[in-house]
């Protein structure tokens, strides 16, 4: 049974710190091959298992010396149906490997329990490139395709699926519907370039309203990934309406651009004690701004950082 399912306890208020760049982390700090960027390749065997562990328990440790709640991500950003065919995963296959992912959080979330609220979560990618998607989906082309997946965590003991690095609404709003229709909470976080609109040119205001309205406000709260802050920071707006939807930051390390990412072939890292500051710095203008973590370049020393410029001011 999941244990939060029906009451997320992150919109009760706090802060709830989450993980880092899992796949960046693991490929250049780890040294693991992860083809198509697929993080949920290592549950294949006990030692990729071992190090999912490990990444799991550097991150969640920092919440619990913080005193403070956890949200652990499950590695299935890549697990749905077109990126599990390119990796040979037959669809019975996937369906596995999806509960596989959120019973080994289940398990890890017994470690840390006691002392801290941990909520587990599956993680959502997108259909196509993260960054430059080849076509945009209409709701109902994500509705179908994205329930697949949906379907086998909603079977699984997560409280709730995240998908991040959405990219259109149409996607976005595909789902949201598929997560409703299995009943499953549903935190939708989009991906912007350094002008801090979506890559098709949406405005952050304007994609959560047209899906809230066209989900009759489905999704559970709003997320920003895979950019860094100073890419959006400026079109945020403290005090309006739209950003009361909006709880989840987990920004790249890296000033660069999506487009400077992917040429690169070195990890930029960043600063991660600059990271802490601005993370801190949009709490103290957007304080509704409470689940934190990082994304591509980052590690445990970027949530670290968090931890203790978000948590001290």
């Amino acid at each position: 049974m999941s244990r939060y399912r029906d009451n997320l306890p992150q919109l009760a208020g706090g802060i709830y710190l989450s993980d880092s760049g899992m796949e960046t982390d693991l490929i250049f700090n780890e040294g693991y091959d992860l083809p198509l960027f697929s993080s949920f390749v290592l549950l294949n065997d006990e030692a990729g298992t071992e190090a999912l562990r490990r990444y799991y328990r550097r991150h969640a440790e920092i919440a619990r010396a913080s005193g403070v709640g956890f949200i652990l991500e499950a590695a299935t950003w890549r697990a749905s149906s077109d990126w599990g065919a390119r990796l040979g995963f037959t669809r019975e296959a996937l369906d596995e490997v999806n509960r596989r992912a959120v019973e080994l959080l289940v398990t890890l979330r017994g470690e840390f329990d006691a002392t801290i609220p941990v909520v587990v979560s599956a993680a959502v990618g997108p259909r196509d490139d993260a960054y430059r998607p080849s076509a945009l989906m209409t709701a109902a082309e994500a509705q179908r395709y994205h329930s697949t997946q949906i379907r086998s965590l909603s079977s699984s003991d997560a409280d709730l699926i995240t998908a991040f690095t959405l990219t259109h609404t149409g996607e976005a709003i595909g789902i949201a519907r598929a997560a409703k229709a299995v009943t499953m909470p549903v935190v939708l976080s989009f991906t912007v370039e350094t002008d801090g609109a979506l890559p098709d040119g949406t405005s952050l205001r304007d994609a959560i309203a047209t899906v809230d309205e066209q989900t009759d406000h489905a999704p559970a709260y709003y997320g920003i990934n895979c950019a860094h802050p100073s890419h959006f920071a400026p079109v945020l707006e403290p005090g309006a309406a739209w950003m009361e939807r909006v709880r989840m930051i987990r920004a790249n390390a890296s000033r660069r651009s999506h487009a400077e990412l992917d040429e690169s072939d070195t990890l930029d890292a960043g600063n991660p004690g600059e990271f802490g500051v601005e993370y801190a710095q949009l709490r103290a203008t957007c304080p509704g701004l409470t689940v934190l973590g990082g994304c591509c370049g980052t590690d445990h020393r970027h949530v670290q950082e968090i931890a203790r410029t978000c948590l001290t001011r």
